[in-house]
């Protein structure tokens, strides 16, 4: 059997518009999908170029989102990555974080912003198939 000798680099970033060395892609794939898994709460795409995430956590939550971004745009420039808290609520535990991770491209990478959406609302489906765990997701 044929094996291939580098990681399958991400489905959402074309190879040519990434700066990521190939060996690390899928470990920011990972991470990705840990964030979503974790803490995505709801995925609100307003354009083909514009999409909000809504995630929760505890109170590492924002920084963990920053990073992310950051790490996401330095290798894949066309990301705009706008992090906010959101206001609380009385669904939401005090010792919860609610913040909107806006994500915006430019209209030549749709498809780009497309695929991460995707893989964002099947790690959402997926989650919402799985039991309560007593709220202490995303810590």
């Amino acid at each position: 059997m044929d094996l291939p000798l580098t990681p399958r680099p991400a489905d959402w970033v074309p190879v040519e518009s990434c700066t990521l060395p190939t060996a690390e892609q899928p470990l920011r794939v990972a991470e990705f999908d840990d964030l979503f898994g974790a803490s995505l709460r709801a995925v609100e795409t307003s354009s083909a170029v514009h999409t909000r995430l809504v995630l929760e956590g505890d109170g590492t939550l924002p920084d963990r989102v920053r990073r992310l971004a950051d790490a996401e745009a330095s290798c894949c420039s066309f990301f705009t990555f706008t992090l906010a808290t959101l206001g609380t609520s009385e669904a939401v535990p005090p010792d919860r974080t609610v913040v909107a991770l806006d994500i915006e491209v430019p209209v030549t990478r749709s498809d780009v912003l497309s695929a991460l959406v995707q893989r964002a609302e099947q790690a959402l489906a997926a989650g919402a198939q799985r039991p309560e765990d007593d709220g202490k997701a995303g810590q």
